[in-house]
């Protein structure tokens, strides 16, 4: 192992890129002694390694790092996002084509959840993407059961405290009900409508956390659009890859940043 710490890169990054897991992953693998380098076990991810270092995993050699990839998936509702639960849950991974290389989640979606969940096999991409400074926009279509008062939900845009949390600018809008679904929800003697929402930050539960702030209850949430992907025609619980010369055009600021690092290594 180099003893310059400008030379190379932090372990937890180099497990990453391998898609092996995410970088917070690979710093409790390490914590967990799962990890060898050079025949040792090490126990913080505070080490550099480059090219001529022996990295094991679970007694397996580290794999070659792949081609980075980004797939589209639209996730059905009641599956985790999660390689394991501790419930025994069905998992998101469980119910992926078996062609595709092991990948990791661009953020989550809870159980009840649908929509477009971006998936690499590049932890350091994961974790780019996942960012707020990112600066990506979340799209969502939300049906909601209760009163909405257009008023209130405009007032979003000036972000909201709830219980103690507070929630940045989120914009909301409602969308125009066709007549057959008026008449539905009339005789199902209550007031179904959907909203158009878009927000940056993307908290645990925020969009249900702030309709219920609001007297709305969720009753189905939809991701449709991840920054500049969009869930398009992509069927429920299949996958779409996205093509690498629009992923990298899409993600420039990634892959520049991923040249610029290198060079600081040489």
């Amino acid at each position: 192992m180099s003893e310059d710490k400008h030379k190379g890169e932090r372990i937890a990054k180099v497990m990453a890129r391998a898609g092996l897991c995410s970088r917070r992953d690979a710093e409790k693998w390490i914590a967990a002694s799962r990890v060898k380098v050079n025949g040792k076990v090490i126990d913080s991810p505070a080490l550099n390694v480059s090219a001529a270092d022996k990295i094991v995993v679970d007694d397996k050699a580290l794999p070659d790092k792949q081609n980075t990839r980004l797939f589209l998936y639209h996730k059905p509702s009641g599956l985790v996002t999660s390689h394991k639960d501790e419930q025994g849950r069905s998992t998101v991974f469980d119910n992926l084509p078996e062609h595709l290389p092991r990948v990791i989640s661009v953020g989550r979606l809870d159980l009840n959840t649908e929509g477009l969940l971006l998936l690499t096999n590049d932890g350091e991409l994961a974790r780019f993407l996942e960012f707020p400074a990112t600066g990506w926009m979340r799209r969502y279509r939300v049906r909601v059961h209760g009163k909405v008062n257009e008023k209130r939900l405009k007032s979003l845009k000036n972000g909201i405290t709830v219980e103690g949390v507070r929630y940045k600018s989120i914009e909301a809008k409602l969308e125009k009900i066709p007549e057959d679904e008026k008449q539905k929800n009339a005789g199902a003697g209550g007031a179904n409508s959907w909203l158009s929402i878009s927000l940056r930050e993307g908290k645990n539960r925020e969009i249900r956390r702030v309709m219920e702030a609001l007297g709305l209850r969720v009753t189905r949430l939809i991701r449709t659009d991840y920054g500049p992907f969009s869930l398009g025609n992509v069927t429920r619980g299949t996958v779409t890859e996205i093509k690498p010369d629009v992923m990298k055009h899409q993600v420039a600021k990634y892959f520049a940043g991923n040249k610029a690092q290198k060079g600081k290594n040489r």
